[in-house]
């Protein structure tokens, strides 16, 4: 099914996953990127797209431009990607971190397990089982992140869930070995369910998380609870004293299941989001943003601008996003339903996203920026919703 517009219209239509609550008519948006943000929205249908006013609230309004169609599931005219078998025989990996070495840190999810791959690749060696570590539908071992000051203090941080709570803790690696984990968030709600979990270090130097709502909606609009949230910490878990709500760790609200984080060459932050039953979302982050869920699934009234509009949206059968990177001017967007990567132009006039890899890899589960340039994609087609090959999972580089 291809992106298309639809016409925009204020007001609620459509049952969402759960049938309960319903959706804002979209609208399809291909923008020129300014410094605050793009205008571009696309959805599932068949009509060809056009240029209209940007429906994106923020601090600037770009101007409108046309979008070249690209059908989904067909990869614009050019040669095609060229990928390289990074590693294989994973079961269900889930982030990967890499170490100033180059070496690179896998999550598995349901084992738990850390494990270290050499930087010119070969054999992924365990360096941990974090201990506690409960799997339970989407729930287990998530998302990794490494110390920007690596170099002295070892730490490695680990997203996971435990029998009472999805936290966040840290570790420190010399070389193959691992010391005990040492929490610095915990009490997040968990569920089988909505659990986030991707975790980044930011351009400056904090660390930022994405957490779900763990399947309860209400929490995502509660600003007493940390899901449904992207938060911001200090290394040691702490509030920074510029976070935009005093003595709160939440950077931004009203999220149903943030799973991808990345910065751009400006320090803009952009996530990627799971919807209900209608869209997918790419949000860019401000500061205090509220991005509407349980509210407003897709683009709808900001009601005032209180909400801010996703600038990016599609199908959930074209996409179901999880992990997100961006080299250069380009954002990756790893598909697990959709079986695709999108890629999404960050520069200039922002046409149509096109889709890469249709079907040939199975469920991506993230896309990760590597040192040497490339674009790291973990196939997740042993989470037990997949249909695994013969040496599924893997990791394969994008050049």
């Amino acid at each position: 099914m291809s992106p298309s517009v639809l016409a925009s219209r204020q007001g609620r239509a459509g049952p969402r996953r759960d049938g309960r609550a319903r959706v804002r008519r979209l609208i399809l948006i291909g923008t020129a990127l300014a410094m605050a943000g793009v205008g571009m929205v696309s959805c599932g249908g068949g009509s060809e797209p056009s240029a209209a006013p940007a429906a994106a609230s923020g601090p600037a309004t770009p101007g409108p431009a046309t979008a070249e169609a690209t059908g989904a599931g067909k990869t614009a005219p050019g040669a095609p990607p060229a990928v390289r078998t990074v590693v294989t025989g994973l079961a269900a990996p889930w982030d990967v971190a890499f170490l100033p070495s180059g070496e690179a840190l896998i999550s598995e999810r349901d084992s738990g397990r850390v494990l270290r791959l050499p930087a010119g690749g070969g054999r992924a060696i365990e360096v941990t089982r974090l201990p506690g570590v409960v799997h339970r539908g989407e729930s287990g071992l998530l998302g990794l992140a490494v110390s920007p000051a690596f170099a002295t203090d070892r730490f490695v941080y680990a997203y996971y869930t435990s029998a009472t709570d999805n936290r966040i803790v840290r570790f420190r690696l010399s070389g193959n070995r691992a010391e005990p984990p040492t929490p610095i968030l915990t009490g997040l709600a968990d569920a089988a369910v909505h659990n986030g979990g991707r975790i980044r270090f930011g351009p400056d130097g904090l660390l930022y998380a994405g957490v779900g709502d763990a399947g309860v909606r209400s929490r995502a609009q509660d600003r007493a609870s940390l899901n449904g949230k992207i938060l911001r910490m200090r290394p040691d878990g702490g509030v920074p004293p510029d976070n935009p709500f005093p003595g709160s760790l939440v950077y931004s609200l009203g999220h149903r299941n943030v799973q991808g984080l990345a910065w751009d060459s400006a320090g803009r932050l952009w996530a990627s989001e799971f919807g209900q039953n209608r869209l997918d979302e790419i949000n860019l982050i401000v500061p205090g943003g509220n991005y509407g869920w349980p509210d407003v699934e897709g683009t709808g009234d900001t009601d005032g601008g209180r909400l801010r509009n996703p600038l990016v949206t599609w199908s959930t059968a074209e996409a179901s996003p999880s992990g997100i990177a961006i080299r250069g001017d380009t954002l990756y967007v790893a598909a697990l339903r959709g079986q695709r990567l999108w890629e999404l132009d960050l520069a200039g006039a922002a046409g149509r996203p096109r889709a890469l890899l249709t079907g040939e890899l199975g469920r991506l589960r993230a896309a990760v920026a590597a040192p040497d340039g490339s674009v790291w994609l973990l196939t997740n087609n042993t989470d037990g919703r997949g249909t695994p090959k013969p040496g599924d999972d893997r990791i394969l580089a994008l050049h």
